[in-house]
């Protein structure tokens, strides 16, 4: 039976890519790097952290890792504060709402990190709905370790049996499966190139997976 439901934040909760891919492109500007559009997709559903350390090896940067990220956050603050635009994904508050109203357990595992996580939930006004937050920037592996989901899952209180993941992102996805949970894909427009062949469901539109439509699975 299905007893809690384990969120992605971007990509799934906020379409951030866009604000992301700008952030990011800023930083290799700062650093003189020129990034293929193969190796950036790559990197959706890692952390920060973890893609700046592949940077610095790829390109023998003779900055660290984090002064990397520290100049990509500077950019990302300034987008976040600026852009108007910027808003949940369609359909996922009702998706939220309905799941709460059912009595499910929600718990947010994401690779951004916890200051990034607690701006978006206050924002848009998520903690009454979430159990729990975890950022994949606070455990010593990023997806697509399963780490951040195995955790996610205890923090439910339910069996890995009784849970069920949403990503929109290969790393995301196989961090799941690795990690023993059923795992719905969020074919997201801004999710270019992800592959979503290990995936137990895959959706375009969030009101296909309410509870009355998705229970019969678990």
């Amino acid at each position: 039976m299905l007893k809690a439901v384990i969120f992605d934040m971007d990509g799934v909760i906020i379409e951030s890519e866009p604000l992301h891919y700008i952030a990011y492109h800023k930083m290799f500007d700062d650093v003189n790097i020129k990034v293929p559009a193969a190796l950036y997709e790559s990197f959706t559903g890692k952390s920060t952290l973890n893609i700046c350390k592949q940077l610095c090896d790829t390109y023998n940067l003779k900055e660290s890792p984090e002064t990397l990220v520290t100049l990509k956050r500077k950019h990302f603050d300034y987008i976040f504060e600026n852009d108007t635009n910027f808003d949940l994904i369609e359909g996922v508050l009702d998706l939220i709402k309905d799941y709460h109203k059912n009595g499910l357990t929600l718990v947010l595992g994401s690779s951004a990190t916890m200051p990034s996580i607690d701006r978006i939930f206050k924002k848009f006004d998520l903690n009454k709905y979430f159990k729990a937050k975890l950022s994949g920037a606070d455990l010593k592996e990023s997806k697509p370790h399963p780490e951040i989901f195995i955790k996610a899952a205890e923090a439910t209180g339910f069996s890995k049996k009784e849970c069920m993941v949403i990503e929109d992102a290969t790393n995301g996805i196989l961090a799941a499966k690795g990690a023993g949970v059923f795992c719905v894909a969020f074919d997201s427009f801004h999710s270019k190139n992800q592959d979503y062949s290990q995936a137990d469901l895959v959706i375009k539109k969030f009101d296909e997976i309410y509870y009355e439509k998705i229970k019969s699975l678990f």
